[in-house]
């Protein structure tokens, strides 16, 4: 049985109405360089759906998982245990949800566990508003630098040497079609403070990161002191969530907005998404947020409910008076960060990330202890990067050849930066054990041998 929704006399009747001969047609402004000449190479013919599965079945079965071997990478995007009691929390029927509630007043479950969400982003980095969501960390980040521009007046913005460089291409690729200028200072393992003497009256923002790229903590008040007295912006940023258990919040550094990437909390990896972007401001900046905010009220019997109670966004209001046209909520994975923090509470997220930094320093040891390895993050969470005597692309190779996913080498994310290729990123979790750490440095210590 053959499901072909349109027919060859549909698509002809659709050709004439819009005046093409064919579909060809539509792509007359691609120059034929561009242009495949027939079908994609090593791509197979069709085939029948059974064929199908088998073939895609196969390829699926070449993928590594998390669980699969030992596992450290990091770079943001972590291997943490989520309960199992969260997935049951998040198939409930008045939670569950994968976009925005459109009809808010039938939607109360879905708009309290998003006031629930704000509260808790709020709460663990300690500034007075968080927004219902955002598409991922990376976005948040470009979100922040444009609303800092105008919050401000101004059209430079300044990155710092270890932002994660994914989170500085898209800022730079949503500030330029903005004409707004981005500065980027150059890759650092330990440069965040460096933002300080960089910032000018020019300046509608600095952006810096702590754990940054390379895994270092940095109390970043001095940054946002000098922001300050040339009347401009802090922006924080973050990649691991668990961190902000242990280690100083943006809020409590000065910050003005605070955005990083909410996946290390009831979100598993996935193969790369999808994610959830943490947004969070001062009480001054809440009508510039990108997003939208839940509030709390009562209806007209005095009970409590829950409703939208700034909508910004282009779907709520006309495009041109949105603070975003690009941002949306990732509901079922806020969901599903919610669920896991409310489990979790202020006391287990702090133990959690206990138990992080104790596995990461257990591994330093054991990598210290080999032959040619060098630590070169000076201060860590869950997160460091290593030197190793050889290219870091077959060191990589070598340990996965292993069954141990040893992290992810810097020439990865600096492809231009020739003194990073020999520098490894790994992380360790609660998922750590011991026995991974002891694979992990038994294989390195055979490879470097």
């Amino acid at each position: 049985m053959r499901y072909l929704p349109l027919t060859q006399e549909d698509r002809a009747d659709m050709l004439s109405v819009i005046g093409a001969n064919s579909v060809d047609d539509f792509y007359t402004d691609v120059p034929e360089s561009a242009r495949l000449p027939g079908t994609v190479p090593g791509l197979p013919d069709h085939q029948g759906e059974f064929a199908v599965e088998r073939y895609l079945t196969k390829l699926a079965s070449k993928n590594v998982t998390a669980s699969d071997s030992a596992f450290f990478v990091g770079c943001g995007a972590y291997k943490h245990h989520v309960p199992a009691s969260v997935d049951m929390v998040i198939q409930r029927s008045e939670f569950l949800t994968t976009y925005t509630p459109y009809q808010p007043e039938i939607a109360q479950g879905t708009l309290q566990t998003l006031f629930e969400f704000q509260t808790q982003v709020a709460e663990i980095t300690a500034m007075d508003v968080a927004n219902a969501s955002m598409y991922d960390g990376a976005t948040s980040c470009a979100e922040a630098a444009v609303m800092a521009c105008r919050a401000t007046r101004r059209k430079k913005v300044v990155l710092s040497g270890g932002l994660h460089p994914h989170y500085a291409a898209s800022t730079k690729l949503l500030c330029e079609a903005q004409g707004i200028e981005v500065v980027q200072l150059p890759a650092a393992i330990d440069g965040e403070l460096e933002l300080a003497g960089a910032v000018d009256d020019a300046t509608a923002c600095v952006i810096g990161q702590s754990p940054n790229v390379f895994g270092t903590i940095t109390d970043m008040t001095p940054v946002a002191d000098a922001a300050h007295e040339k009347k401009a912006l802090f922006v924080s940023v973050f990649t691991e969530a668990v961190s902000l258990g242990l280690v100083k919040p943006p809020g409590e550094m000065g910050a003005d907005i605070a955005v990083g990437e909410g996946q290390s909390i009831g979100n598993s990896l996935n193969f790369g998404g999808p994610y959830v972007g943490l947004f969070a401001a001062t009480q001054k900046l809440v009508r510039q947020m990108p997003g939208r905010l839940c509030g709390e009220t009562t209806d007209a019997e005095g009970k409590r409910g829950f409703v939208l109670t700034l909508s910004t966004r282009e779907q709520h209001i006309r495009r041109d008076k949105a603070t975003s046209n690009i941002c949306t909520n990732s509901g079922l994975c806020a969901l599903a960060f919610t669920a896991h923090m409310t489990l979790l509470g202020g006391k287990g997220l702090h133990d959690l990330a206990v138990l992080n930094h104790e596995a990461a320093c257990d591994l330093a040891d054991a990598l210290e202890a080999v032959n040619g390895v060098e630590i070169l993050t000076p201060r860590f969470f869950n997160e460091f990067a290593f030197r190793v005597p050889m290219n870091a692309a077959d060191a990589l190779q070598g340990l996965l050849d292993r069954d141990v996913v040893g992290g992810v080498r810097a020439s990865r994310l600096y492809p231009h930066e020739d003194e990073l290729s020999n520098v490894i990123v790994c992380a360790a979790t609660e998922c750590t054990t011991s026995e991974d750490i002891a694979a992990y440095a038994s294989a390195l210590k055979e490879i470097l041998s």
